[in-house]
């Protein structure tokens, strides 16, 4: 398991993975997140991966997810939210947080730091600043995979 904040720095020194990471690329973060790009079938089957071991032992890993603020948008969306948590938390799964952002704010928050000093975001259990993430991490999260639907 990874501490919640060697992804990047351990990425740096890996070699490519079988998975299409290449090589000096930031690692998947949160030690139970999919790498960017590889969680194809949603959500549901994210958590079907990330509870297939027990995590009580290790009491440090989390799952990111990021989720377009539209697919929560109102009372409905709320519901599908909590629906979402419940799901993986009754499939057994530790700790799981979010990241509700649009990527394309993301990139223009790349291009335009000064107009996003107050914009935080999840990185890999904690919070942090945009402007203040180093490009590869900003990357990575811009990679995450955004649920558009829940």
């Amino acid at each position: 398991m990874l501490s919640v904040t060697t992804h990047g720095p351990l990425g740096q020194a890996c070699v490519a993975s079988a998975d299409g990471r290449l090589a000096g690329l930031t690692l998947a973060d949160g030690a139970q997140s999919p790498y960017p790009g590889t969680d194809t079938s949603g959500p549901y089957a994210v958590f079907n991966s990330a509870t297939c071991i027990d995590h009580s032992d290790f009491l440090n890993t989390q799952l990111n997810t990021k989720i377009h603020p539209s697919a929560i948008r109102g009372v409905q969306g709320s519901r599908k939210l909590h629906e979402l948590i419940r799901a993986y938390m009754d499939k057994g799964g530790y700790h799981i947080q979010f990241n509700i952002v649009d990527s394309r704010m993301l990139r223009d928050a790349q291009q335009n730091p000064a107009s996003y000093r107050d914009l935080m975001v999840r990185v890999a259990g904690f919070t942090q600043y945009w402007v203040e993430l180093s490009k590869p991490i900003q990357d990575e999260i811009i990679s995450r995979t955004e649920y558009e639907e829940i």
